[in-house]
């Protein structure tokens, strides 16, 4: 069936909703968008042009148009302390809700989040796009497969030139943790994505480096342990000298026991164990095999859309539903608490004491 939904948030990303994620969901007949929502009239055009919304139907709060229109979900593509609000309003209208990362700005506001949608027996996904891009998805299903043997530890960089005040958007350059908060969301859930298990144990170290014109941390290193024994090293950092995997070009390194897989760039290859070339001098030549990325009609947060409305449609919850997603807010809150602390952190732990300091 066609799901009518209400667009909550039209500018800056909620543009990209507007002209690419959201119209192949509309002519494949999965979603009808009733209504808009920003407080920028002027981006109300977005969905105009692109969406077909009627100018009568585009509205600067989210509770008059969810009052004066009959819709199945919305979705909310705001800034994250907004989202709390934006949900509040769409479970007094019983509306199931399709969300932009993070949850909210905080673990606590997540979690409430979490508990509202529960209490309210409504469906909220949240569009992890990182972790379902083309490159990552094909990565993950080969691990999944069990052809490269049982995954060891993953590696994962994302290095950038952004040092002068501006190249990573001013608001950054003004915020507190913005390489955690702003870069790590994605780059940590999928990392736990791929070792397939909870995070256990989370050490953060970040540092600002005087030439860097922020005023909090910009260069860190992860280390992350999961209940299955994989590890996981993440190396993020926004004030080098050069870019070498910048936003949507990650790079991405999975040690197993028959082969090492590689991504970089969005390509992927592999190195296939061979114990005839075992060495520890010099470097092993060997010539690494591409592995073919996989073809669907769609990735990212489009693809996401067609897995909340098969939710929605009485399919198997998506893997971004926002109780499962609240390990990606832990994530994030962890490395900050354990960069503040200088010591390891239990995801899990900190994420429990938060379920039950909540109060709603």
């Amino acid at each position: 069936m066609t799901y009518r939904a209400i667009q909550v948030g039209t500018g800056g990303q909620g543009g990209r909703w507007c002209d690419t994620f959201l119209p192949p969901n509309v002519e494949k007949g999965l979603v009808d968008v009733v209504a808009a929502v920003d407080v920028n009239e002027a981006a109300h055009e977005n969905a105009v042009e692109h969406l077909g919304v009627d100018p009568a139907d585009c509205y600067t709060d989210a509770e008059t148009a969810f009052a004066e229109h009959d819709a199945d979900f919305c979705t909310v593509v705001t800034p994250p302390w907004t989202h709390e609000e934006v949900v509040d309003a769409a479970v007094d209208h019983d509306l199931d809700i399709l969300s932009e990362k993070p949850i909210a700005d905080t673990l606590e506001a997540s979690v409430r989040i979490a508990e509202k949608v529960e209490r309210a027996g409504l469906k909220m996904g949240v569009t992890m796009s990182h972790r379902f891009d083309r490159d990552k998805t094909t990565m993950r299903r080969r691990l999944r497969s069990g052809e490269p043997g049982p995954l060891d530890y993953l590696v994962g960089r994302f290095t950038c030139n952004a040092r002068t005040y501006g190249a990573w958007g001013a608001f950054r350059h003004d915020m507190e943790h913005p390489l955690l908060v702003e870069g790590a969301v994605h780059q940590l859930d999928f990392l736990a994505d791929m070792a397939g298990a909870n995070c256990e144990r989370l050490y953060a170290d970040t540092w600002l480096p005087e030439w860097a014109e922020y005023e909090d941390d910009v260069q860190a290193t992860v280390q992350m342990r999961f209940e299955n024994g994989v590890r996981a090293t993440w190396e993020g950092a926004k004030a080098n000298a050069t870019t070498l995997n910048g936003w949507g070009s990650d790079a991405l390194r999975a040690e197993c026991r028959d082969e090492t897989l590689v991504l970089d760039d969005r390509e992927i290859v592999r190195y296939p164990y061979e114990q005839e070339r075992e060495t520890v001098v010099g470097v092993d030549d060997a010539d690494p095999e591409p592995v073919p990325l996989d073809e669907q009609d769609a990735w990212g947060n489009t693809w996401l859309v067609e897995q909340f409305v098969e939710w929605l449609d009485g399919g198997e919850p998506m893997a971004t539903d926002v109780e499962s997603n609240l390990q990606s807010v832990a994530l994030v809150e962890a490395a900050i608490e354990s960069s503040e602390r200088d010591e390891a952190v239990d995801p899990q732990a900190l994420l429990a004491e938060t379920r039950e300091s909540v109060e709603l």
